[in-house]
């Protein structure tokens, strides 16, 4: 069966559209600045569940998703819309209140303007359509496609949270009553945090040359932006940094790891750059995991003397 990503790169090649393919759509606003807008889809009981999340957790992810995309191409958030669809039962509550309200907290703490949107009924499920804005210097978004053999592979904070939380979800463990350990990863899954700081960062220093955010995991996201530079890359195991509060709840090594590398929704970075230029102050967390090949569209992982392929196995929608 093709996946959402076959479909989006074969609508790519028939209709020869040029302006998709990362994280954001990059469109000219004036002499000096380019617009960079996203769309993401929340869809009830595939991207979350109501007895796993409260309406401010939702409402929060809902934005964070798509400020997470901003990010990922070095750019200030500036505005979104929002657009959700509830049934009536739902309406008849507080529901929407509180999603908005966890909606706007989140938007105050980067300056984002809610400019539009709708509000309808569904039959039964809710919907949601996060649509994001941002600016950044013209000519300067940080693409998928800038990535050259021999730069530098790293990632920003660590990996495997956001497949802990849910594990944790789904074996009938609750934010509100566990433990903090718990509490850190079910929120890393439930209530993301936008990596908006770092991306700025990166390119503001001239440091990533290509970035994506790892939303559908590791593996498959090291693969979208290989695909993207035409290249390959070699990953090491033992560089990937894997969130240590996945020890304190029993998880073997080997779950760890896979967590890490093929668990999505961690919303770190991903990025590419020469190794010179990192040398400047002030640089947030990250992690060399590896290097850029001219083994075009193969993604190799080291363990020890074992070398293998890395398959792609984050989340897919179909």
């Amino acid at each position: 069966m093709r996946s959402e990503f076959d479909f989006i790169n074969n609508l790519k090649s028939k209709y020869s559209l040029g302006l998709i393919g990362d994280d954001c759509a990059v469109l000219p606003k004036n002499g000096k600045t380019d617009l960079v807008v996203t769309a993401d889809l929340l869809v009830e009981d595939i991207d979350f569940r109501l007895d796993w999340t409260t309406p401010e957790f939702l409402g929060h992810k809902a934005l964070a998703v798509s400020l997470s995309d901003i990010a990922a191409m070095g750019a200030s958030p500036v505005w979104a819309m929002l657009s959700i669809g509830v049934p009536e039962n739902v309406w008849k509550t507080d529901f929407i209140d509180r999603f908005y309200e966890g909606w706007f907290t989140l938007a105050k703490e980067f300056d984002v303007e809610l400019v539009g949107g709708d509000v309808s009924r569904t039959p039964e499920k809710i919907v949601i359509d996060s649509i994001g804005g941002g600016e950044v210097a013209k000519g300067k978004a940080i693409l998928r496609s800038g990535a050259k053999p021999g730069d530098s592979i790293f990632v920003t904070g660590k990996l495997g949270g956001a497949a802990g939380g849910l594990m944790l979800l789904e074996t009938g463990f609750r934010y509100a009553d566990s433990s903090e350990c718990r509490r850190q990863m079910i929120a890393k899954q439930l209530r993301p945090v936008p990596q908006i700081t770092s991306g700025k960062y990166l390119l503001n220093n001239g440091i990533a040359t290509a970035m994506i955010d790892l939303s559908d995991g590791l593996s498959s996201d090291l693969h979208h932006l290989c695909r993207a530079s035409g290249v390959g890359a070699r990953i090491n195991v033992q560089d990937i940094p894997i969130l240590p509060a996945l020890s304190d709840i029993n998880v073997a090594k080997d779950q760890m790891l896979a967590m890490a590398i093929h668990g999505g929704e961690d919303f770190e970075l991903l990025f590419t750059a020469n190794e010179k230029n990192l040398s400047v102050p002030n640089l947030p967390a990250v992690q060399r995991i590896g290097e850029i090949t001219e083994n075009v569209g193969t993604i190799e992982i080291v363990n020890g003397k074992e070398i293998s392929s890395l398959p792609s196995r984050g989340y897919r929608h179909f």
